[in-house]
């Protein structure tokens, strides 16, 4: 019988990508799903309540920032060394990332507990709010511990080729935030009515209910390929290095996404409130056309890993090319999707009519550049399999800060707010061309190197 990492290297890639994405897909599905419910909920209350919560979104990413980062460098680096047969540190590598989202979450909860009202105040100046957000973004810092770890065990178990128990743990905390949130936020049955701060505390709660789930598959179970043991747990530095070596730049992507969402927000805060709660709906909704992209990437990278580990130049091409197909398609649906029913789209949130001229418009535009975001985000994951973050950074820096933040000042300035949207496709535009160029390249010194050590072998 073979394990589950070394079908990565022996299984059809069509069907094995499938096998490994679908759970991965349709768990991102549904964590897209919460993320467009919790909105409508929230919009119920109130514009303003919509607008809290966008504010409050740019400090979430960066929470995610350092779980994607610590998770993505796990992962890379788990199936890294199973491609290499050194099963002892795939393990080391899982044990000292559970300890990092411990770590994590113990600072960003005393962070958050101290200075929510400060962090809010950034973002505007509005009392209405920074009051709402601050109720928000305060649950949610202090119970950070419950997203870091369930975020960086998933990745553990995806990094060794084990993608359906992912599936199950982002399942459990979806539906049970979306059953838990109308009953915090409007005070349902025996619930007192918590606004937005009921909203937060769903999210705790669910994400509390599949870490402990996690915690008995990573710590208990006998049925995983690394089998850890923290009672044995000895800190390696180097270990940490090896992680982050993927992991920091992946780390920082997510904080320039924060920064970017940061500095739209401050733009956007020049048009009024009901701008930065139409680009909300905006990020809330493009959640599901690009999760499912990133649901193919929990499987698409230990296939690359662990073949760019195990010297099989022909599998990672046809890896690679199938990938990116796939996410072409996504992506596109989701540009037609856009284009044909924004108006429906934006009413499912709040049928206010400046909140849906506002919001459709944007949508048409930003979706312009869906296309090439597929391709771009496989090219970025790419690098990240290859265990090379860098690159990824400097396109995320040069689409996200260098092009996108002050090409949409610059048109909301001379333009207004009907072209300001323009800035996304422009900046996508720019970055999608030199980062192909890089991988290609990449690709090369790589396939010339494997070819090389093949010949000495033979």
């Amino acid at each position: 019988m073979q394990s589950n990492s070394q079908k990565l290297g022996t299984e059809a890639i069509i069907p094995l990508l499938m096998r490994l994405s679908v759970p991965s897909i349709i768990a991102m599905a549904i964590q897209a799903l919460y993320n467009v419910v919790d909105s409508i909920y929230v919009g119920r209350i109130s514009t303003d309540a919509l607008s809290a919560l966008s504010l409050a979104f740019p400090i979430q990413i960066i929470l995610i920032g350092i779980g994607v980062g610590t998770g993505v460098g796990a992962s890379s680096l788990i199936s890294r060394r199973l491609g290499e047969n050194n099963n002892h540190a795939a393990v080391n590598a899982a044990e000292h990332s559970i300890m990092l989202s411990l770590f994590y979450g113990v600072l960003v909860a005393i962070l958050g507990f101290l200075f929510a009202d400060q962090i809010l105040q950034l973002f505007t100046s509005e009392a209405n709010l920074i009051r709402m957000g601050s109720e928000y973004i305060k649950i949610i810092l202090i119970g950070s511990t419950a997203m870091f770890f369930p975020m960086i065990s998933n990745n553990i178990l995806r990094g060794e080729g084990n993608t359906f128990t992912p599936m199950v743990a982002m399942l459990i905390g979806s539906i049970i935030n979306i059953i838990l949130d109308p009953f915090l936020i409007f005070g349902i049955w025996i619930f007192p009515e918590m606004g937005v701060a009921g909203a937060a505390i769903a999210t705790v709660a669910a994400r509390i209910i599949s870490g402990s789930f996690l915690i008995y598959i990573l710590l208990f179970s006998k049925k995983n390929e690394l089998q850890i043991s923290l009672k044995d747990f000895s800190f390696d530095l180097q270990i940490i290095k090896d992680i982050y070596v993927v992991g920091f730049p992946a780390m920082v992507m997510q904080f320039l996404a924060s920064f970017m969402l940061g500095g739209m927000n401050r733009i956007l805060a020049g048009f009024g409130s009901t701008a930065i709660a139409a680009a909300g709906i905006y990020f809330r909704l493009q959640s599901f056309v690009f999760m499912p992209v990133f649901g193919l990437n929990q499987g698409y990278m230990p296939i690359m890993g662990y073949n760019y580990g195990h010297n099989n130049p022909e599998r990672m091409k046809k890896t690679f090319k199938s990938t990116l197909l796939v996410a072409v398609a996504f992506t596109t649906t989701g540009f037609i999707i856009f284009q044909t029913v924004p108006e429906l789209l934006i009413k499912m949130f709040n049928s206010d009519p400046q909140l849906l001229q506002i919001g459709t418009n944007a949508l048409k535009k930003i979706s312009i550049a869906f296309p090439v975001i597929g391709p771009a985000i496989i090219i970025s994951t790419t690098f990240q399999a290859l265990g090379n973050g860098f690159p990824s950074l400097v396109f995320s820096f040069l689409r996200q800060i260098i092009v996108l933040l002050p090409v949409m000042y610059l048109l909301g300035e001379f333009f207004g707010l009907e072209y300001l949207w323009f800035a996304f496709p422009i900046s996508e535009a720019a970055s999608i061309l030199p980062a192909s160029i890089w991988l290609r390249l990449k690709f090369k010194r790589i396939f010339k190197k494997m070819e090389e050590t093949e010949e000495l072998i033979g």
